[in-house]
């Protein structure tokens, strides 16, 4: 078509370069191999506020169970942090995953139950399990350990999140697998933000380093709210109902001692309180297992158990006397064994390498 008098031609436009599809072989730093059967996690490490640095990467921190899903074509198991296989216990999600990939895959998340601002709630979650509900079950998936015959764990995170992140937006896997995105800008301002809109925190990562499990400082966390595990080793009995627990009594290890924390009565209704007094009652030892003689107050009123059950506590600060300040029960984690649970320490804030 030949334009007009004093109209201009109209302007040829490239055509948008094509995207092209990353494939596991094309990551640098993936090696050929066999699927592992598990991969012990990496684990954060608590930071007193989130790092500084062009070289983190900053994601919101869930309060759920951490769980390893290994995809092996129709077969599908979600395996928790210490390696337990808990695939039964999260149907149908495992049946729902079945849709993400096709081939093989070991992918690193949490999985949560949100409330109805959206934000993930341990004590829902806990509460959907007893009761045996599973609709509002969300898997957030932050890592891909592996994909069909290669091992990214050699690979640096910001390619391990690319490749998973395509294999989550070519899925069917629906509104209950997610991916977990990055946050630009400030941390500090981003962990502000996140306590705002009452989350729990970030996670930061450094995503030029490769996958490496335990706890060694590659991945850091900052809350908003202190809330940790601590081990149950007695509890007071309820002045409503004698079947039930009034307040529980925690505490922690410190190498293989046993400290003790305090104590936590609030946070269970009355068929919470009933529930932990059946699990209690059959742990009871005539007197308390903790490194450090207790004092009358402290005795008071206390039936002692086995420090065999971790509870999740939520709390404002320590006191001065190393006990836990305004702590809530959120509830039971029966995904890490009481002798793993220490103290948490903030560290000093990780600041960008000169």
């Amino acid at each position: 078509m030949t334009p007009r008098a004093g109209q201009a031609a109209p302007r040829k436009t490239k055509p948008k370069p094509r995207v092209r599809a990353l494939t596991p072989r094309s990551i640098q730093g993936a090696v050929a191999g066999k699927m592992p059967n598990f991969v012990e996690p990496c684990l954060a490490t608590l930071v007193a506020a989130p790092p500084v640095g062009d070289e983190w990467v900053h994601e919101i921190k869930f309060d759920g169970y951490r769980i390893q899903a290994r995809v092996d074509g129709g077969d599908v198991k979600l395996i928790t942090r210490s390696g337990l296989d808990w695939t039964a216990r999260f149907e149908p999600l495992p049946r729902l995953l079945r849709n993400l990939h096709r081939g093989k895959a070991l992918i690193d998340g949490e999985l949560v139950v949100e409330d109805s601002g959206g934000r993930s709630d341990f004590a829902l979650l806990t509460a959907d399990l007893k009761g045996r509900r599973s609709d509002r079950f969300v898997f957030h998936c932050f890592d891909l350990l592996y994909l069909d015959g290669y091992d990214l764990r050699d690979a640096a995170l910001l390619d391990r999140k690319a490749m998973l992140r395509q294999v989550i937006d070519a899925s069917s896997a629906g509104e209950h697998v997610r991916f977990s995105a990055d946050l630009s800008g400030d941390s500090a301002s981003m962990l502000a933000e996140a306590c705002r809109l009452g989350l729990e925190g970030l996670v930061s990562k450094r995503g030029d380093l490769p996958y490496r499990s335990g706890r060694n400082g590659d991945w850091v966390k900052s809350k908003c709210i202190q809330v940790d595990e601590f081990v149950i080793i007695g509890y007071v009995v309820s002045n409503v109902s004698s079947s039930a627990v009034g307040a529980l009594v925690v505490g922690y290890f410190d190498k293989r001692q046993l400290r003790y924390a305090g104590r936590v009565g609030t946070g269970f209704s009355q068929r919470i309180a009933g529930d932990l007094m059946r699990k209690l009652k059959p742990l009871r030892v005539s007197d308390p297992i903790v490194s450090a003689p207790l004092t009358n107050l402290q005795r008071k009123g206390v039936i002692w158990v086995k420090p065999q059950l971790v509870a999740q506590i939520e709390y404002r600060a320590w006191t001065g006397d190393d006990l836990l300040r305004h702590a809530a029960f959120k509830g039971l984690r029966e995904d890490k064994p009481a002798a793993e649970v220490r103290r948490p320490t903030p560290v000093g804030p990780k600041q960008r390498k000169p």
